[in-house]
């Protein structure tokens, strides 16, 4: 459970707290990579990691986790669409437990998907944080600013 200074989708207060920036962090050689301080205050006590859909991986703090996990959950085992994101969700995803030094430990089937090695870019999308291959994240930062793709994409959002 997360401290009770922060509430749900990250508020702490009247200041909204969400996951902001980016970092490159090395890996070691068990396969632990240091979250960033602000970022562990955050998620509270408990975090969950899985496959992202940019070959990439997502970090959410618990509650967020338990809501995705409520929706999925939902529909019923006859819903194949359901079924499919209960599948790529949960068979991808494991809890994350931090040491003293702020490291996690990315398990090798979640570091093989998303091609990490020895180091990762941590890259903060509000309320919850993706952590990247940095030769992918390269290419994704490039996209970005890239102004045909920029605008085709958030005209989809409505932004």
């Amino acid at each position: 459970m997360a401290p009770e200074s922060i509430r749900r989708f990250g508020y702490r207060g009247e200041v909204e707290q969400m996951f902001l920036g980016q970092s490159s962090n090395a890996i070691d050689e068990k396969g632990r990579i240091t979250i960033p301080a602000r970022f562990r205050e955050l998620l509270g006590d408990s975090a969950y990691v899985t496959l992202g859909l940019s070959q990439n991986l997502i970090v959410l703090p618990e509650q967020s986790f338990l809501e995705k996990a409520d929706k999925a959950n939902a529909p019923g085992m006859t819903n194949l669409d359901a079924n499919f994101f209960r599948e790529l969700f949960f068979a991808n995803a494991s809890h994350l437990e931090f040491d003293k030094a702020g490291r996690a430990l990315i398990p090798q089937f979640l570091r093989d998907a998303a091609g990490l090695s020895n180091s990762a870019v941590v890259a903060g999308v509000g309320m919850n944080f993706e952590i990247w291959n940095p030769e992918r994240w390269a290419k994704q930062l490039a996209r970005m600013q890239d102004p045909e793709y920029i605008a085709e994409r958030l005209n989809r959002l409505d932004i």
